[in-house]
């Protein structure tokens, strides 16, 4: 079968749209770009990535033990902060001139009144190192193209565009190292909006990797292969020039990319190949270079404003990205600035799992760091002075899943980072079998007494410590090493024990995850009858749970479904389409003995393209029902 598409030729004048019929030769193009791409990966494997993976350990080593850094989203774009023409302008506010489809010279217009004279690189790296951060990234140059120090590779820079004279990442970097944090930048290697020749302004230039999906859309270089060379001599002589000036001007700790779909793999090795012989000891993150195989940077990264975090197998370096609000630039009109206990949980969960907080802050156009998030981060920072230990250089813990919060370990030491200290003042900790020879809080070393409440279990008394309303940590000093143990350790005294789709065991093909957003950390891709969702718990003591059960649905979803304990159903349902949103629905009881059991979620019939995209299962105790 045929298909057609549209291809539209660059010409000074106005854009002629022809159609075309492609077919075979469509096959070719997309050979020849899987070839091109190959030929790439065979020079890196065989050769120079290969050789610079001998020092990965090295050069990652203190980032792995930093776990938690501060991102910085600050540009022109920080003047207007999400508004243009006294319009408001919603989502993420660094993306004003895409959004308002902002020509270069219009943007260079705001830039001349981009004067940041309450910018003060002491002050910033301050704010970071007193919130217990240990590394910092800023955006040298986001997608707007702008850089935001003085590029000799392009005029398009706040030293030769605007009032303000500085350089202020030469600043920053000196005020990072006096406070001893280590520093980088963000630099958006694949997507700019002021060069002619590079991919996403589709308004001015109409270049492909836009929204307007011109020249078939994402995979705009395999299908038109005739345009590839403007992308190259964009990457020739602005993106890599520019990456090199930094490595060299500023001798970065670690350099962090995004979107490299809008390139085609074999220009984003390229990328990193240039970074690897220009700076062998500079970290790369993951999302400069990566395919179906393998990621070829230092570290995996995961989810952009995380909520909770998806399964992460056989991987132990990782990185998310929060940001305070829902913006990662500076937005005067969001006001969504998430809590302090948000955070401090969220980075525990984290560090849990074996990976890194990069937590953003996008300050104001005038230098200042709002007040908001000023507020975020001494809040942090009050928790991290007493509680960092728990945090930095730790590894995933050996414990399975607690319902009372997460643990970590370092050495011979387990923290375990109670999220709502029990009303009884009894903390049950499951799958414990090591000998412990202290016990004590954390954040004011009072000492604990604990013991065996069975053979995998220990018991604390938490009577008289201070508890924190964030996130109380309880340190034991184990006396032998933890073999481990899979699935959730129900303590009896928690008022909801949370089962997420993230945990769960998943039986059968096609699952996916959703990406950790709030309202979004679901398993998706349930289209089979075939396909299970099912929870190991071990009850501590026998009672009685009221069942609720949280789900996306989308004008796709639909069908029913049954709620099975022990292989056993319970009760049968149908998924309440409410075509967007999130739906929770008390479902039935479980009556759960001493023991290990088996909880699930089967699909009866489907009746949309997927049954729904779960997220969590509750189980409450009816002391605790509502």
């Amino acid at each position: 079968m045929k298909r057609f598409f549209i291809y539209v030729l660059f010409f000074a004048a106005p854009v002629i749209a022809v159609a075309q019929v492609a077919g075979d030769e469509d096959k070719d193009m997309l050979n020849n770009g899987q070839q091109r791409d190959q030929a790439a990966v065979n020079e890196a494997v065989n050769g120079w990535w290969t050789q610079s993976m001998k020092t990965h350990d090295q050069r990652i080593q203190w980032w792995r033990q930093a776990k938690f850094g501060m991102f910085i989203h600050w540009g022109v774009y920080s003047l207007p902060g999400g508004e243009w023409k006294g319009k408001k302008v919603g989502g993420y506010a660094e993306h004003l001139m895409r959004k308002e489809k902002i020509t270069r010279s219009e943007y260079l217009e705001l830039a001349r009144h981009f004067n940041p004279v309450l910018f003060n690189a002491d002050e910033w790296a301050k704010a970071a190192s007193d919130a217990g951060m240990r590394y910092m990234i800023i955006t040298a140059k986001h997608h707007d193209g702008f850089a935001m120090y003085p590029s000799k590779a392009s005029d398009f820079n706040i030293h030769d565009q605007t009032p303000f004279k500085r350089d202020p990442l030469a600043e920053l970097s000196a005020a990072c190292k006096k406070y001893g944090i280590k520093f980088g930048f963000y630099y958006s290697h694949a997507f700019d909006w002021e060069h002619p020749d590079a991919p996403g302004n589709d308004w001015e230039y109409n270049n492909p990797g836009g929204d307007k999906n011109l020249y078939g859309g994402r995979n705009w270089y395999d299908q038109h292969p005739e345009l590839l060379p403007k992308a190259v001599k964009y990457v020739n002589e602005k993106a890599i020039p520019q990456i090199k000036e930094l490595l060299t001007k500023y001798h970065p700790d670690i350099i962090w990319f995004d979107t490299p779909h809008k390139l085609p793999f074999s220009e984003n090795l390229r990328i990193l190949k240039a970074i690897r012989e220009t700076d062998p000891g500079v970290v790369v993150n993951g999302r400069l270079a990566r395919n179906s195989t393998r990621n070829y940077g230092d570290y995996l990264n995961t989810a952009d404003r995380p909520a909770e975090f998806a399964p992460v197998p056989d991987d132990p370096d990782w990185e998310a990205i929060p940001t305070t609000n829902e913006s990662y630039g500076y937005s005067r009109y969001d006001n969504s600035h998430k809590p302090v206990s948000f955070f401090v949980q969220l980075l525990a969960k984290a560090a849990a799992r074996g990976g890194n907080l990069l937590m953003n802050i996008g300050p104001k156009g005038d230098g200042a760091i709002d007040t908001k998030d000023l507020t975020i981060l001494k809040g942090i920072g009050s928790w991290m002075q007493q509680n960092g230990e728990s945090i930095y250089g730790v590894k995933r813990s050996p414990l399975p899943l607690q319902n009372w919060g997460v643990s970590t370990l370092k050495g011979n030491k387990l923290y375990l980072h109670v999220f709502e200290i029990p009303a009884d003042r009894k903390l049950y900790v499951g799958g414990l079998h090591s000998a412990i020879s202290k016990a004590y809080a954390l954040n004011n070393k009072k000492a604990l007494t604990a013991k065996r409440s069975g053979p995998d279990d220990v018991l604390i008394d938490l009577a008289g410590v201070a508890a924190d309303t964030a996130n109380t940590v309880i340190v034991l000093e184990l006396g032998g090493k933890e073999k481990g143990e899979e699935g959730l350790f129900m303590a009896p005294d928690v008022p909801v024990t949370r089962l997420l789709a993230f945990d769960a065991r998943l039986q059968g093909k096609g699952f996916g995850f959703g990406d950790g957003k709030a309202d979004r950390y679901y398993v998706n891709g349930w289209k089979s009858e075939a396909q299970s969702i099912s929870w190991n718990v071990r009850v501590k003591e026998a009672n009685n749970y009221e069942v609720a059960i949280k789900y996306v649905t989308g004008k796709e979803c639909g069908g029913n479904y049954k709620l099975l304990l022990d292989n056993t159903p319970v009760t049968e349902r149908k998924v309440i389409n409410t075509k967007s949103g999130v739906v929770t629905e008390k479902i039935g009881r479980l009556d759960l003995r001493k023991g290990v059991h088996t909880i699930a979620i089967d699909p009866v019939t489907i009746s949309g393209a997927e049954l729904m995209q779960l997220l969590e299962i509750q189980l409450v105790p009816p002391t605790k029902s509502k």
